[in-house]
């Protein structure tokens, strides 16, 4: 007869952490590595992260079999983030910051041998995900209120083929009565992929209201590096971070290239490295 035990009655043979591979950055899928510290193996069948910064709950369900854990090895289970929690600027910060407030818990239901558990772990998150994510969201949520970024599909090499332009929209929202609504760009950073050319400096404090008109600002870069690497195994360096000021909230706000632009920036700095 199958056995059955709850949180209480069973010493979890599990350890929980979180984190997020680089190729998920921008997409709100964070993984839930779940490692076996027992000597048998055991199947997963769903996991459940809980924090207080997204009270939605973020799930991942294995298929009707499961998923194994050998004995020591570790799984990493890839969960998307719900919305977040988002309150003023000052107490988010205060909350990012505050003993405990980030602190994460994940219910896992498994089985090893016989037995089928449900289990409740302390999830660690070394490396702040949660806070990182929940941070970048509340900022994107806040921007979003005000204006739409996109970088255009469309890049323009040089003739000299040292140096390209991308060029980033912003379109402003439709105002709405009350107080005005603003953001400001402090600056555009670099990516591992792209480079601010050294003659033309991208801009800084750029203002940014609701109901205003749309703006285009085009960006000269260069490559940012020339290893054989650099285009074969990049993750981010086509999402273009702007560091914003919305209402007190800051932070950096990473617009993605589209697929179209993304193939030409990676065509670009291959062509480019390859002749200079």
């Amino acid at each position: 007869m199958q056995g059955c035990s709850t949180e209480a009655a069973v010493a979890a043979p599990l350890t929980a952490e979180l984190n997020q591979f680089r190729d998920n950055y921008g997409r709100q899928i964070i993984e839930i590595q779940l490692s076996n510290t027992s000597s048998v193996p055991l199947t997963v069948f769903s996991a459940e992260v809980s924090s207080s910064l997204f009270p939605a709950g973020t799930s991942w369900r294995a298929m009707p079999e499961g998923t194994e854990v050998p004995p020591g090895q570790t799984k990493s289970l890839p969960a998307m983030l719900p919305a977040p929690a988002c309150g003023s600027p000052g107490a988010d910060a205060d909350a990012d910051t505050s003993a405990g407030a980030a602190a994460a818990e994940v219910e896992v239901s498994f089985r090893q041998g016989s037995i089928s558990s449900d289990v409740r772990l302390p999830a660690a998150d070394p490396f702040g995900v949660l806070p990182r994510n929940r941070a970048e969201l509340c900022l994107a949520q806040d921007a979003g209120r005000i204006a739409r970024m996109d970088l255009a599909p469309e890049l323009e090499v040089a003739a000299d083929g040292r140096t390209a332009v991308v060029r980033l929209q912003v379109t402003p929202r439709a105002a709405e009565a009350g107080t005005p609504r603003t953001l400001t760009i402090e600056s555009i950073e670099g990516t591992t992929l792209l480079a601010e050319a050294p003659n033309s400096p991208w801009p800084r404090g750029v203002m940014v209201a609701a109901g205003g008109s749309p703006g285009e600002f085009r960006l000269r870069f260069r490559p940012a590096r020339c290893d054989p690497h650099a285009v074969a195994e990049d993750k981010v360096g086509t999402l273009l971070p702007l560091r914003l000021d919305v209402g007190g909230r800051r932070g950096v706000f990473k617009v993605p290239a589209g697929a179209a632009l993304t193939g030409r920036i990676h065509a670009f700095v291959t062509a480019a490295c390859t002749a200079h």
